[in-house]
């Protein structure tokens, strides 16, 4: 293969992803690859487009919203629309990771709390077995 088009096998190697992966976001129109029979020969382009597909889920982000911010790409404006609306949709991200964060270290403390008092119960229980 020339270094303008990548095997399935070589973008599965490299993003350690399956070819389920790869033919899901083709399905889900993420990608396109060029087809050569059964073949999927993969470009520059959609080297580009799966790590920003794989980024963006790290962070949260929906198959449709990435889908919507891919298609930016294309308005002629130098990518302009497309980064100010990622730059929106990552802050809406971020925020509610924090708020998930925050709920969950509160959960996380009470928990704790709630063992503590459960170890102690245990322990009380096994010392008044002893004195009997």
């Amino acid at each position: 293969m020339t270094d303008e088009y990548f095997t399935i096998r070589q973008m599965c190697d490299r993003f350690q992803v399956t070819p389920r992966t790869l033919r899901f976001y083709e399905s889900k129109e993420l990608i396109a690859p060029k087809r050569e029979g059964q073949r999927r020969l993969y470009t520059k382009r959609e080297v580009g487009r799966i790590k920003l597909i794989l980024l963006g889920k790290k962070f949260g982000f929906s198959l449709e919203e990435l889908r919507q911010l891919l298609d930016l790409y294309y308005l002629g404006d130098a990518q302009a629309t497309q980064l100010e609306e990622t730059f929106k949709v990552a802050q809406k991200h971020l925020s509610d990771m924090k708020t998930r964060r925050d709920e969950l270290d509160e959960a996380i403390a009470d928990l704790e709390r709630r063992l503590a008092w459960g170890e102690k119960m245990i322990s009380a229980q096994k010392q008044e077995k002893a004195a009997e």
